[in-house]
Order: structure tokens, then C-alpha cells, then sequence
């Protein structure tokens, strides 16, 4: 397999992941939507069956969808990415700039499906949370650390999957994920891929959403100390920069410790 088609297999597969994955997040939690307060489970359930599309969509591909992935199977030892695509850098650009354009473009297709709920939805934390992952209790660390878990635990059952003969396939993925969010989700929404979170995330920055005027700083709040501050929360209408590197670098450090683990248990 070539690697344009490499990229083009991951591009399709991870949008239709998160079309279908941002979508559930905006069914329950923009206004005026039929699914409005479908709940935490819902959210669990239709982001596991995306993740099952979107396996079936990027079959060609081996179906990554996700940089910790194709970095566990990296860190894993194995020779192939998917079977006739060698582990090489090319390849494996092919496979991160793929799932990155396809999370963007899956972003973009939601913002269009729901553009009128959008439109009316008033609460700006709520139409970031359909784009991208958010903490429940600010701290960096701990957070890290909760994604780290979370892909980890993703990567390295995903990576078991070649040495079963169960054959489940895309349907134990979606399970899986099911699983994660619901045991592992609460503190940080379960990003567990920075393509999942990234991409939609500059989708957010970058279209025309309508957002309210952005929350001034408080006097008091801007003269403590650097140590003694929080971590602060967004202000209305933004991306939330400051936190976006978390669901990037935790995913990425758990994919790459479940290859590295894969190698000793399996």
C-alpha cells in the first residue's frame, strides 16, 4: 500500500470517527437538540460506536485513527504499521498528518450539522466541550496523568488484540472505549487521542461560531503570585489554549509506554 493511500484510509476513517464522536457530544449538549441531556453513558456509547466506524472506514490502513496508536505500534517492535505498509518516518507522517486533517474536517461536519443548535446555544463551555476535552478539576499534572492511564490502557489492549484469535475487531475496540469512558473519563472528558482532541480544537478556533465577549481578569486574581494561582479556567469564547497540550502529550506518553510494555507481556 502507498502511503498516499495511507493518508487518505486515515483521513476518511478519522473523520467519520469524530463526525460521529463530536456529534453525540453536541446531541446531548446544545440547545434545542432532541438527545439534550442524554447523558455521561450516551456520550460513552456513541463515541464507542464511532470509533467502530471509523475501524471500518480505514480498514485499508490497519485503521489507527490515532498518533498514540501508530506510536504504540512504534514502540512495540513491530516491523509493519499494517500489513504492506513498513514502520518508516514517511509512514509514519503519513499516518499523524492523516488523522489530524480527518479530526479537523470530522470537526467542521459537525459544526454543520448542528449549525442552528450552535446558533442558539448560549453557553460557549458547552460548544467547545463538542470540539474538544476539558478537565473537571483544573490541574495540569494530574490530568496528564489521567490521559497517560486512560491511553495506556487503550493501546495496550488494542495491541493484544493481533495476538488473540478472537477476531472482534472493531466491535472490541468500540467496547473498549465504552469501557474507558465510562471507568476513566470523569476527570478529563477521555481524550486518548491528540488527533481527537487537536483537530477539532482548531476547527473550533477557526470557524464562525458565535461566542460571547470574553470574561474580564479580576485585579486580585492577576496579582497573586505564580505559585499561588490556579490554573486558570478559559474565558468565554476561547479554545482554552492553555490546556490543549495536556490530551496531546498524556495520549501520547501512554501510547508509547503500552508499546514499550506490550513487548514484555505479549
Amino acid at each position: 500500500m502507498g502511503l498516499a493511500e495511507v493518508f487518505v484510509s486515515e483521513v476518511f476513517g478519522t473523520g467519520v470517527l469524530i463526525l460521529l464522536g463530536g456529534g453525540v457530544v453536541a446531541n446531548v449538549l446544545l440547545a434545542k437538540s432532541k438527545g439534550a441531556d442524554g447523558g455521561w453513558l450516551l456520550i460513552n456509547f456513541g463515541w464507542g460506536f464511532a470509533v467502530m466506524a471509523g475501524v471500518y472506514v480505514a480498514f485499508k490502513s490497519g485503521a489507527h485513527l490515532n498518533p498514540a496508536v501508530t506510536l504504540g505500534i512504534l514502540s512495540s517492535g513491530a516491523q509493519e504499521y499494517a500489513p504492506g505498509v513498513a514502520i518508516s518516518f514517511g509512514s509514519t507522517v503519513a499516518y499523524v498528518a492523516g488523522q489530524l486533517l480527518g479530526a479537523f474536517l470530522g470537526a467542521c461536519l459537525v459544526f454543520v450539522a448542528y449549525k442552528q443548535h450552535f446558533d442558539a446555544e448560549t453557553d460557549d463551555g458547552k460548544k467547545l466541550a463538542v470540539f474538544s476535552t476539558g478537565p473537571a478539576i483544573r490541574s495540569y499534572g494530574w490530568n496528564l496523568a489521567t490521559e497517560a492511564i486512560g491511553t495506556f490502557i487503550l493501546v495496550l489492549v488494542v495491541l493484544s488484540f493481533g495476538k488473540t484469535p478472537s477476531g472482534l475487531g472493531p466491535l472490541a475496540v468500540a467496547l473498549l472505549v465504552v469501557g474507558i469512558g465510562a471507568s476513566l473519563g470523569g476527570p478529563t472528558g477521555y481524550a486518548i487521542n491528540p488527533a481527537r482532541d487537536l483537530g477539532p480544537r482548531i476547527a473550533h478556533a477557526v470557524l464562525p461560531l458565535r461566542r460571547t465577549a470574553p470574561e474580564p481578569v479580576h485585579a486580585h486574581s492577576a496579582s497573586l503570585g505564580a505559585a499561588a494561582r490556579p490554573a486558570p479556567e478559559p474565558t468565554a469564547g476561547s479554545s482554552d489554549w492553555a490546556y490543549s497540550w495536556v490530551p496531546v502529550v498524556g495520549p501520547l506518553i501512554g501510547g508509547v509506554l503500552a508499546g514499550l510494555v506490550s513487548q514484555l507481556i505479549f
